[in-house]
């Protein structure tokens, strides 16, 4: 056991998987709105390019609004349950339930009752998603106090977040495969994507509650004395933590790079390597399941090294990798599945690392604070993604568009070649398989090496933090 660990309780296997499980709806469905929610909004419910994009740029808006209120109120929340396991269960239904609804088509004909149909949805979807979610990812630090236990505890965590990418994917194509009618193959994608926002929440919460609430009873003893800050003092402290901002920093640079290459990767198999959408899917796969090969992989190595060190390694892999996809000519395809296998290596260190920081962000937070804060810095966390997420689609699209991409005619079969793209387009979409993406990396790498919690400095936060909730237990007694 490391010294970042000294005196830390082990969580059971059988925990960690409870944990691990919780998050199979949450992905699977973030993957599936990914992939076919644009698309069944204007080739299956009939609204146009235009009423689509707005609902999902209102729904984006109405996330963002609710994660910060979201964070707040799980903090504040105060019962036998602990904070976060009564946002859980009572958001689980309305999550899965407001999913399946997406994929209805209420009425024909009427883009305007459509269009407010799924605004509506959308909305509502979106607060149910920030209401299990971040109450979900705060479980974390309630779970293990240890610094590399958390490590291996997001490693769960993000095995069961890209497997069950993995698991949209081929329930997709399956019920493309099976299915003729295609509002009937939206209406089985949502129902299988209702299943798993309810029941694996559900799992999680028998699984992990009997390690979070003893906890919980113990913080809310020693918290007994503190009263709450109001938002805006509590969002100047979280930025006046030098290490959160510099985690936020890293977890941005990682995954805007990340998301810009999955924006931009279609149109690069298609237009520039001339092959086919089945490529595509192939070498999304290599990447998504190298990843997932390699998360415990990494867990381990971080054991030895330290988080730090082995962000360094995976984002170096990363940048050779974006820099050798930039390289490619039309037709190397074998080199391209080689390279996607090289750049999951670094996609695994993004999913795991900054998340596995942000609990010792927490603690010292604490520390200095005295106050648990955990939604509130996992919300400007979740906040970051989406941002990441927006950005990267914003600035793809604006700067095909600038260069004269040419679109395909909608419903037409994505085959090598079907369309030829002028050189500048073909420019740009290069540029942003390789050198845009390694700038943000490189930028990652540079936040990382002035993250300043080490396995060593993270155990002296912890002794001074259980000296502190002594006192107040002291105080509390007396």
């Amino acid at each position: 056991m490391s010294v970042g660990d000294k005196s830390q309780s082990s969580l059971g296997f059988e925990t960690k998987l409870a944990y691990g499980v919780g998050t199979m709806g949450i992905s699977a469905t973030g993957s599936i709105l990914a992939f076919c929610l644009m698309f069944f909004l204007t080739d299956v419910a009939g609204l146009s390019a235009a009423l689509a994009s707005y609902v999902l740029v209102i729904g984006q808006i109405g996330d963002a609004i609710s994660d910060p209120i979201i964070g707040m109120l799980s903090d504040r929340t105060q019962t036998r349950w602990g904070r976060r396991y009564p946002w859980i269960v009572a958001g689980a239904i309305p999550f899965g339930l407001s999913f399946f609804l997406l994929w209805l088509i209420p009425v024909q004909d009427n883009d305007g009752l459509l269009f407010a149909y799924y605004v509506i949805i959308g909305i509502i979807y979106k607060t149910c998603y920030t209401a299990v979610y971040l109450p979900y990812v705060s479980l974390t630090p309630e779970l293990s106090q240890g610094y590399n236990e958390r490590t291996n505890l997001n490693s769960f965590r993000f095995t069961f977040a890209i497997g069950s990418s993995i698991l949209a994917i081929a329930a997709i194509q399956v019920a493309f495969s099976q299915i003729e009618f295609p509002p009937h193959q939206y209406l089985a994608i949502g129902a299988v994507g209702a299943i798993l926002c309810i029941v694996p929440l559900y799992v999680c919460v028998l699984g992990t509650y009997r390690h979070v609430i003893p906890n919980e009873q113990r913080r809310t003893q020693t918290a007994a004395k503190t009263s709450h800050i109001p938002l805006r003092q509590q969002i100047k402290i979280a930025f006046s933590n030098r290490p959160f901002l510099l985690v936020v920093g890293i977890y941005l640079c990682s995954w805007l790079a990340a998301q810009i290459t999955v924006v931009v990767m279609l149109y690069f198999v298609l237009s520039w390597m001339q092959a086919t959408a089945d490529v595509f899917a192939t070498f999304a796969l290599i990447v998504q399941g190298t990843a997932l090969l390699m998360l415990f992989v990494w867990s381990e190595v971080s054991r030895r090294v330290g988080k730090r060190v082995v962000y360094f390694m995976g984002t170096g892999a990363w940048i050779i990798a974006q820099i050798g996809l930039f390289s490619l000519t039309p037709g190397q395809i074998p080199l391209m599945y080689c390279l996607g296998a090289i750049a999951g290596l670094g996609v695994s260190t993004a999913y795991l690392v900054p998340w596995s920081m942000l609990p010792d962000v927490i603690e010292l937070d604490e520390l200095k604070t005295g106050q648990r804060r955990e939604g509130v810095f996992y919300a400007f966390m979740v906040m970051v993604q989406k941002i990441g997420l927006a950005a990267g689609i914003f600035l793809v699209g604006q700067a095909l568009d600038r260069a004269g991409y040419i679109g395909r005619v909608a419903g037409q079969a994505a085959v090598a070649a079907d369309v030829v793209q002028p050189d500048s387009a073909l420019m740009v979409i290069r540029l942003a398989i390789g050198p845009i993406p390694t700038t943000f990396l490189i930028g990652g790498l540079v936040l990382a090496y002035f993250y300043p919690i080490s396995p060593t400095v993270h155990a002296e936060i912890m002794a001074k933090l259980s000296q502190k909730r002594h006192t107040l237990e002291q105080e509390n007694l007396d």
